[in-house]
C-alpha cells in the first residue's frame, strides 16, 4: 500500500543510442519501474520521484519529458487543481453533518397545557431545545431520570424519541389519588380506564361488579346509601379498586453501547510510574478502575515517580449487539421502566412485542403491557 502511493514519474527520453542513457541511469542504482522502448530513438521509462533530479543532470544531449505521475504527487497535483471544488465539498459535508445532527423541533404529546409547558420548561433547562445539537442515548436516559426525579408528583413516566431532525416527547401524568381527612360524602370512581379484578368497599355500595369494563370517572363505590330506590343518607365512600389497566410504551436501544458504573469499592495503593506506565504495589488489582494520584517523590530528570493513588473500581460495560440481542435488551428495558411506575400491591399481568423500527444507531421498540394496578379515585357528593 505504501508503495502504491509513492511519487512516480513518467518519463519521454528521446535522443541517439537510449541504450546509453539507460546504462547511466542504472550505473547510478537509479530505480526503472518500468520501461517501454517506442522506437529507436525514443522510450517511455518509469522512475521514482526522488531520482528526478539526478535524471535531470545526467541527461546531457538527450531530451526528457514529463508526460505523466503516479502515487502521491499526482493526488497531490489533483487537489490543487480541484482545491475550489474540493473546499466546497468539505464545506458542503460538514453544514450536512451539522444539520442532521442539529433539532429544530420539540413535539411534547399531551392534552395538558400545564404538563406541556413543565416539560418544555425542563427540557430547555436540560439542552434539549430547538436549534441545538443532537444528545447521544446516554444523556437523554440521564435527562430522562433527572427530569422524573425532581417531578415525582406530576410526572408517571417519559419516552423522549428522535426522528430524524425531531424530539418526539411522550409523557404519562401521575393520577395522585387526593384523600382529604375530612367527612365529606364521596364517591370512589375510576382514576384510569380498566377492567375491574378486586373491590375492598369498607363504606358505601359497590356499583361495579368484578371483570367489569369501567371509564376514567365512573363510580365504583357509591356514597349515597339507598333503599328501595330512595336516598337514606350520604357517607364518605373508603376502599381500594384494583383493575387491569393497559400500556403502550416505546423504547429505544443503542446497538453499540459504552458505559463506566462505579461499583463501590475503593482503596488507597502505592505505585511507580515509569515512561507512562503504572507498577501497582499491590496483588489484589481492579481490572477497570478511576484513580486520583498524589505524587509522593520524583525527580525533574528522572522518568520515574513514586504516587499514592485513590482507586475506585469500576464496571465496563463496552457492547456492539445484533439486532436480535439489541431487541431483547430494549424489551428488558420496557419491562424495567413499567415496574418502576408500579406500587407494592401493582404488577405486570402479561407484556407482548408489538413492532420494533431500526433507527441510525438504536432499536426503537414498541410494547404492550397489562397492568394489575391501583385505580381508586375519589369525588365529593355535592
Amino acid at each position: 500500500m505504501i508503495e502504491k502511493f509513492r511519487s512516480r514519474i513518467m518519463l519521454l527520453v528521446k535522443g541517439r543510442n537510449i541504450n546509453r542513457f539507460i546504462q547511466k541511469l542504472t550505473s547510478r542504482k537509479i530505480n526503472i519501474l518500468s520501461l517501454k522502448p517506442l522506437n529507436r530513438n525514443e522510450v517511455k521509462i518509469i522512475i521514482y520521484k526522488d531520482d528526478y533530479e539526478q535524471v535531470m543532470k545526467i541527461k546531457s544531449i538527450y531530451e526528457v519529458l514529463e508526460e505523466d505521475t503516479f502515487g502521491y504527487i499526482k493526488i497531490k497535483k489533483l487537489c490543487k487543481v480541484n482545491r475550489h471544488l474540493i473546499i466546497c465539498l468539505f464545506v458542503c459535508f460538514t453544514i450536512f453533518i451539522g444539520l442532521t445532527n442539529m433539532v429544530f423541533d420539540i413535539e411534547v404529546i399531551h392534552s395538558n397545557k400545564e404538563i406541556r409547558h413543565l416539560l418544555q420548561t425542563e427540557l430547555e433547562n436540560n439542552g434539549i431545545k430547538k436549534f441545538s445539537f443532537k444528545k447521544s442515548y446516554k444523556q437523554l436516559e440521564v435527562i430522562k431520570e433527572k427530569i422524573l426525579n425532581s417531578h415525582p408528583d406530576e410526572i408517571e413516566w417519559l419516552e423522549i424519541e428522535t426522528k430524524g431532525t425531531k424530539y418526539v416527547v411522550r409523557v404519562e401524568e401521575r393520577e395522585v389519588i387526593k384523600n382529604k381527612d375530612n367527612n365529606n360524602p364521596r364517591n370512589i370512581v375510576a382514576a384510569k380506564d380498566g377492567v375491574i379484578k378486586k373491590i375492598v368497599a369498607r363504606h358505601g355500595n359497590i356499583e361495579q361488579e368484578q371483570n367489569t369494563y369501567v371509564k376514567k370517572g365512573e363510580v365504583i363505590i357509591n356514597g349515597d346509601i339507598m333503599l328501595n330506590d330512595k336516598s337514606m343518607g350520604k357517607v364518605k365512600a373508603e376502599g381500594e379498586v384494583f383493575a387491569e389497566v393497559w400500556y403502550v410504551i416505546k423504547t429505544e436501544y443503542p446497538f453499540a453501547y459504552y458505559e463506566e458504573k462505579e461499583t463501590g469499592r475503593q482503596k488507597d495503593v502505592y505505585a511507580i510510574e515509569f515512561a507512562s506506565k503504572d507498577f501497582e504495589l499491590t496483588f489484589d488489582k481492579y481490572e477497570h478502575k478511576k484513580s486520583e494520584d498524589d505524587v509522593i517523590l520524583s525527580h525533574p530528570l528522572l522518568p520515574i515517580k513514586l504516587v499514592k493513588q485513590h482507586q475506585k473500581e469500576v464496571k465496563v460495560t463496552n457492547q456492539i449487539l445484533t439486532f436480535d440481542e439489541a431487541l431483547i435488551k430494549a424489551e428488558a428495558l420496557s419491562i424495567k421502566k413499567m415496574e418502576k411506575t408500579l406500587d407494592d400491591e401493582e404488577y405486570i399481568i402479561r407484556s407482548k412485542y408489538l413492532k420494533s423500527k431500526v433507527n441510525e444507531s438504536t432499536i426503537e421498540v414498541e410494547m404492550f403491557f397489562a397492568v394489575y394496578e391501583n385505580i381508586t379515585d375519589y369525588k365529593e357528593i355535592k
